[in-house]
């Protein structure tokens, strides 16, 4: 691996993973024979350009999209077989998300938001209601748990999103840009939340984004370039709040 030596068994595992749309001339080669291993309990944040691969490579780690070749571990065991069930299991057991778009059910209230997980998981009311008040607690959102999107701030919003990610304690933290659509202030705090989540919790988390600030917050940096894992080494940069 270029730059870093892995000290522990990877959690995640890309071996030579490549993708492509298309057919014939306009084939589209968006991953080229990538690479890649994460160990349980990093924060890693991918960088590069539109179309450099980043995108692609999230979609694999989170079981929407499957390699045209080469094969993805998790947590050493290949997914290369895995059928449409399977990896929903995945998703569903072992994965959260959080988008740019904060993907919440609008008229609905912020502990409904964050219960929906467990219903597709067939937790009972009662749990599911328990566990999703402590989820909104931990994103420090107590005392909003009836506010529906529309009450709620973007930042707020951003905070269910977290905690309907997290309610299921999940192995690996995925966020898609989840700056994207947030100020600069609201940025610093969700992003302080997410490092949280990962220092104090030990949640793995990886993070897309274009912004070189937020990329800091991981302690990892992964640059693409048309679809080659271009760099892979620690960061040094800290974060823009910090002096």
């Amino acid at each position: 691996m270029a730059d870093r030596e892995m000290t522990q068994a990877p959690l995640i595992e890309f071996r030579q993973v490549s993708k492509f749309y298309g057919r014939g001339e306009a084939t589209i080669r968006a991953l080229d024979h990538v690479d890649l291993q994460i160990a349980a309990g990093e924060f890693v944040s991918i960088m590069g350009p539109s179309g450099s691969g980043k995108s692609t490579t999230m979609n694999i780690i989170g079981g929407l999209d499957v390699p045209s070749s080469g094969d993805y571990l998790f947590q050493g065991i290949s997914t290369s077989d895995f059928s449409r069930t399977q990896l929903t299991m995945l998703r569903r057991h072992m994965l959260g998300f959080v988008f740019q778009g904060f993907n919440l059910l609008a008229r609905t209230s912020a502990v409904e938001n964050v219960e929906l997980p467990l219903v597709y998981r067939g937790v009972p009311a009662a749990a599911r209601r328990t566990l999703a008040l402590q989820a909104l607690e931990q994103v420090g959102l107590k005392g909003r748990e009836g506010h529906t999107t529309q009450e709620l701030s973007g930042g707020q919003q951003q905070r269910v999103a977290i905690a309907r990610a997290i309610v299921t304690s999940p192995a690996v933290l995925l966020a898609d840009e989840p700056t994207g659509n947030l100020d600069t202030k609201t940025s610093r705090e969700i992003m302080e939340l997410i490092s949280r989540l990962n220092s104090e919790h030990g949640i793995t988390v990886i993070m897309v984004t274009h912004e070189e600030g937020i990329a800091a917050y991981g302690k990892r940096l992964l640059r693409f370039i048309d679809g080659r894992l271009a760099s892979d080494h620690a960061h040094v940069k800290e974060p823009d709040h910090v002096s």
